[in-house]
């Protein structure tokens, strides 16, 4: 992926986000929550997009 639309996916999340922070009226709680939601899915998307997730899958934790 050109690193051009990378930066333009992640200035159209963030106005977006931004939007409906501003202009949607919700509780405190709810608004965080879906920041935190936003936030992780985003980051889960730049590792994938860089390769990285994948390799995450290869590690295991105890016995195997």
């Amino acid at each position: 992926m050109p690193l051009i639309q990378l930066l333009e996916v992640l200035i159209v999340v963030g106005v977006l986000l931004w939007l409906v922070n501003r202009f949607i009226p919700m509780q405190a709680s709810i608004k965080s929550i879906l920041n935190g939601v936003v936030v992780i899915a985003v980051v889960l998307w730049l590792l994938n997009v860089f390769g990285l997730f994948s390799s995450l899958s290869r590690i295991h934790v105890g016995k195997g």
